[in-house]
């Protein structure tokens, strides 16, 4: 009988229990929200954070070196459907020590883990378009979230934080598919600054390279953020590269022990397209979010998304653009356990 991917979850949670002391956790999130968007009332998953189910573990082998594994699903919690491959969100195993971490699978790429801290809305599935940018047309002009057949390091020297990862495209003809990404970070106290770097080889031989360059100040109760990403598609067919600049700022703001305020502006410049028909999208969010307890949030926020020349845009990165222009405000919750 074929297993079910949330029968297989449950399996593993059984395991996992069953194996409490080789220090195996079961952990997850759920975010379901409510609101108007363009006049549809819609439910929605994945407000604040996608909706998840993982199992995550450690063994200590001596000498300060840990073994590490992780499986983690993501979860469309309006509809109960999973990941399809499962654990499409992460699949690793690996080693941690004083040296730094090692892991091989599927997991996000360096880039997405050094660009998260400087995104006001932490990648918010609605509404963050630092991840991968809106313009609803041939590209979103975007990083590569995660990587398959992954090798990736990171390591810590001082204030300086580093990091390494390569998907291996596995066509050895060819080359395509090859995925690479490097990036740095140093923090002095609450000022911290990141660059980035991708390159990425399609099974066309088409090659894009995505640059990110970010500044935070965190002083405790009052975070800013501010970062750019420029990103290049050079064609193996004759034509001009597909290109744009992604700017975003923004601030999060303790109003008091648990209720944070956070704003935030994305503009997108579209570049190597005809005149008239660059879309050069931007988006203005706004949110509250309320602590019911240090695991359970309640969250309200409202955005205004809007594009030129009668382009489509959309207020969520991963859904097509209805129209050139959009609103929405939405009430939700997050519990994570």
């Amino acid at each position: 009988m074929k297993a079910s991917p949330l029968h297989l979850a449950w399996c593993l949670a059984v395991c996992a229990g069953a194996q409490a002391q080789s220090n195996v956790t079961v952990y997850g999130l759920v975010d379901m929200n409510a609101g108007w968007t363009s006049d549809t009332l819609r439910v929605n998953s994945g407000g604040m954070n996608t909706s998840r189910l993982g199992f995550v573990g450690s063994e200590d082998l001596g000498g300060g070196t840990r073994a590490l594994f992780q499986l983690e699903m993501g979860i469309a919690a309006d509809t109960g459907v999973a990941d399809n491959p499962l654990f499409k969100r992460q699949a690793t195993v690996g080693l941690a020590g004083r040296w730094g971490t090692l892991l091989l699978g599927r997991a996000f790429t360096t880039v997405y883990d050094f660009v998260l801290p400087y995104d006001p809305m932490g990648y918010a599935p609605m509404y963050s378009w630092a991840p991968t940018g809106n313009a609803s047309g041939a590209s979103k002009y975007g990083m590569t979230l995660a990587f398959d057949n992954m090798i990736k390091y990171a390591g810590k020297v001082g204030n300086l934080s580093f990091g390494a990862s390569y998907g291996a495209g596995e066509q050895a003809a060819t080359g395509d598919g090859a995925k690479g990404a490097v990036a740095a970070n140093y923090a002095a106290g609450p000022v911290s600054v990141v660059v980035t770097y991708e390159r990425v080889k399609g099974n066309r031989s088409d090659v894009a390279t995505v640059w990110h360059l970010g500044a935070l100040v965190d002083t405790g109760r009052l975070k800013l953020q501010a970062a750019m990403r420029d990103y290049r598609l050079a064609p193996s067919a004759p034509g001009p590269d597909a290109r744009a600049r992604l700017y975003w700022g923004g601030a999060n703001y303790l109003v008091t022990p648990r209720l944070t305020a956070t704003g935030a502006v994305y503009y997108q410049d579209v570049l190597n397209v005809a005149r008239g028909t660059d879309a050069d999208p931007v988006m203005i969010v706004g949110r509250l979010r309320y602590a019911l307890s240090k695991r359970t949030d309640l969250y309200l926020t409202a955005a205004h998304a809007k594009a030129r020349h009668g382009q489509l845009v959309s207020l969520a990165r991963d859904e097509v653009g209805s129209s050139s222009s959009q609103r929405s405000v939405l009430v939700g919750m997050q519990h994570r356990f």
